[in-house]
């Protein structure tokens, strides 16, 4: 397998140790793409044995030209930068991550609630700016009793129902087939959750149909002073309507840990505002949760390039 080559699209971790080891064996030569525009990866995939990819867009272009490739890996969960459908076309399997880092994006997107409902960063922010004064913060009321709102009952949502539990909260969730998986949380509908929560906290994949859920007309619909968690994919909220409802003080404020783009304008007055939390799509992160994301894709590229079927293929269909 000398000639074999990987190609890792990007990543956010500073080199492919890891990657490189679990692969040595197999002589597999891993390229790293010094940039993810189409044209640079088109280039690279065109004689690539493997597709690894983090956030680049895996598009048609790059798979029509990855003419050698046998598997695109994933490198996290959502699968909205790869166009599974013309992987499909072409027989290529399309593999995930579904489980790495659930205890991590639960606990980033409770830590965030907390903050807000506290304005624990509101507070740090001016005292570190030399003003040291608590009556200058946003309106906080009692955690307990109060209702959160999950949008998506995935291994995520379902592991920050079982944390806002012993807070006292409230808990409801939205899904589009209403299933709470056995957890015993009451599931409404979209506009009754929107009508009734205190809290959100955004579990939802991203397609077609969830791209900006939250948009103007959601808003509209929510009560005064909501707080909203997003650690799933920035396109669910239109982030100019955030920006408005957040000027109306229809929402009190926002915990955003994706972004619509991706980076996006820290110059927009969204991301200035004190009344908004902003981390750099961190939620995922964790020394153990990295090593665990980097080898089993890894391991999943070891499985296809010797003949084994690997775990997590979103396309079934392509080997059957």
């Amino acid at each position: 397998m000398s000639n074999t080559k990987v190609l890792i699209t990007d990543h956010p971790w500073p080199e492919l140790t890891i990657e490189s080891q679990v692969l040595a064996h197999l002589g597999v030569h891993v390229l790293d793409a010094p940039d993810s525009s189409e044209q640079t990866l088109s280039r690279l995939a065109a004689d690539a044995d493997a597709i690894a990819t983090c956030w680049a867009p895996v598009t048609e272009r790059v798979i029509q030209s990855a003419t050698e490739c046998r598997i695109i890996c994933r490198m996290g969960i959502g699968l909205d930068n790869i166009d599974v459908t013309a992987a499909t076309q072409r027989g290529i399997p399309v593999t995930n991550v579904p489980d790495y880092c659930v205890d991590e994006v639960a606990d980033h997107a409770l830590a965030q609630l907390l903050a807000l409902g506290r304005n624990i960063a509101f507070f740090h922010l001016r005292t570190k700016r030399g003003e040291y004064s608590l009556g200058e913060g946003p309106r906080m009321h009692r955690l307990r009793g109060q209702t959160l709102g999950l949008i998506g009952l995935g291994r995520i949502g379902r592991a920050v129902y079982e944390r806002a539990l012993p807070f006292g909260l409230k808990v409801m969730a939205y899904t589009p087939s209403g299933n709470n998986h056995g957890t015993g949380c009451q599931m409404v509908s979209l506009d009754e959750l929107l009508e009734t929560v205190d809290h959100i906290s955004i579990h939802a994949p991203l397609t077609d149909e969830t791209r900006h859920m939250l948009d103007e007309k959601a808003f509209t619909k929510m009560k005064p002073g909501v707080l909203i968690a997003n650690t799933s994919r920035g396109p669910l909220v239109d982030p100019n309507a955030l920006w408005e409802a957040i000027q109306s003080n229809v929402v009190a404020g926002a915990a955003l840990d994706v972004f619509q783009p991706e980076p996006p304008d820290l110059g927009h007055p969204l991301y200035q505002s004190e009344r908004v939390i902003v981390t750099p799509h961190a939620a995922f992160v964790s020394e153990e949760s990295i090593i665990e994301l980097r080898t089993r894709v890894a391991e999943q590229i070891r499985d296809v390039l010797t003949g084994q079927r690997p775990p997590n293929i979103v396309n079934p269909e392509v080997l059957s």
